[in-house]
């Protein structure tokens, strides 16, 4: 399974940094490890001793390895084909994360229309069963050309389980290829992209539910472990389907509006030159404010926040000072007046920008938006369309 919550705000990226690929950062998340060693596991152990007997272990354990290791080089071609075309449509991509189900390719917002929407999702599929393809026809090479059993036995695994991923991500609900490719039909017929993303999210909803359901029967009736791992599958899809949704209503609700209309206006701000002593006595302790611009006379250098305050030693606080610790102006989300809140959230989440975005205008910070300014102004909207009966 290669499908991850593809097209939130961008989290802070996690794991491990491997490299990069046409310009993405590639990376591991911890949790990775865990399905690592459950395949490298499975081949070597159980799979291909079956399929290969009479092998010394030796060659199980390096046919396992190297089945694992293309296993998810195939995982990560998948989602380079949804990141390069997302690119080509104009869709900013951070990078990819492999985690335990497999990988994501971390896109900065949602597709703008159905068909850039049916691109980028159609594509892994396809790459999926291109992938499996070329291992097939390297699995008959070798058996024709006699270049052993083993090397045999590891394409056919790996053109079967990506032909397997490929049909897997067809299916029609999210967060799967197959419920974005639904979207995207549903959306070009209906032209309501959330009414489509609620039939998109029922279906995955749906599909989870089912392998949870066969998943139970598998392990009360054929292999614990399998049938376990089934139910979480679905149970993971379920839950992703929801969060999807929810992100969908968010963005709806949003649309149309712009920081001017939910920043907090005049934001009390704090010398650079004041000392992180007097900082938390005067401001953190008094106010109830989590974060304070930083100027320097009428310059704007930075943002300071809780979070930088205790990366300062507190034996250092009486000497170190604001400018020590802030996050400078160029780290920071900096927004207009006029910036739409989709595009303020974008920027608010970058790992640097802690959640907030200074709004500036002509040189001047007339405001800051907040995670919880964007809460209370979701909440009023709500409150408003249930008032009157229909959204706003």
């Amino acid at each position: 399974m290669t499908e991850g919550d593809r097209a939130r705000p961008l989290p802070a990226a996690s794991g491990w940094r491997l490299g990069s690929v046409l310009g993405l950062e590639i990376r591991v998340d911890l949790s990775w490890l865990v399905i690592f060693f459950l395949v490298f596991w499975s081949l070597a152990e159980a799979v291909f001793p079956q399929e290969v007997p009479d092998q010394p272990r030796s060659t199980y354990l390096i046919m396992g390895l190297a089945g694992t290791l293309l296993f998810f080089a195939s995982l990560l071609a998948h989602e380079l084909s949804h990141a390069v075309v997302s690119k080509r449509r104009g869709i900013p991509v951070e990078g990819i994360t492999l985690f335990i189900f497999g990988g994501v390719a971390r896109m900065s917002r949602e597709p703008d229309s159905p068909r850039d929407e049916l691109l980028i999702a159609g594509v892994g599929p396809l790459a999926s069963l291109l992938i499996a393809g070329l291992f097939a026809l390297l699995g008959t090479a070798a058996e024709s050309l006699q270049l052993g059993a083993p090397l045999t036995a590891v394409a056919e695994y790996l053109a079967f389980i990506n032909l397997a991923l490929a049909v897997f991500n067809l299916m029609p609900g999210f967060p799967l290829d197959g419920g974005r490719v639904f979207r995207a039909i549903t959306w070009s017929v209906t032209g309501d992209r959330l009414k489509a993303t609620r039939w998109a999210v029922l279906g995955g909803r749906s599909f989870g539910t089912l392998l949870m359901v066969l998943g139970a029967i598998q392990a009360l009736t054929v292999s614990p472990l399998s049938g376990l791992w089934l139910v979480f599958i679905g149970w993971f899809l379920r839950t992703l389907a929801g969060s999807t949704l929810q992100q969908q209503v968010l963005q709806d609700l949003l649309r149309g509006f712009i920081t001017a209309d939910l920043m907090s206006r005049r934001p009390e701000v704090v010398p650079a030159q004041i000392s992180v002593a007097d900082l938390v006595e005067r401001h953190f302790m008094r106010l109830r404010y989590g974060s304070y611009p930083v100027v320097d006379g009428v310059e704007l250098v930075g943002m300071i926040t809780l979070e930088d305050v205790k990366r300062v030693p507190q034996g250092d606080w009486a000497t170190a000072t604001a400018a020590d610790a802030m996050t400078p102006i160029r780290d920071c989300a900096v927004v207009s007046p006029s910036t739409s809140v989709e595009t303020a959230l974008q920027e608010m989440s970058r790992p640097t920008a802690r959640g907030r975005a200074l709004v500036v205008e002509a040189g001047r910070l007339i405001g800051i938006v907040s995670a919880s300014d964007i809460a209370r102004w979701v909440q009023r909207v709500q409150a408003m369309e249930s008032l009157v009966g229909r959204p706003l």
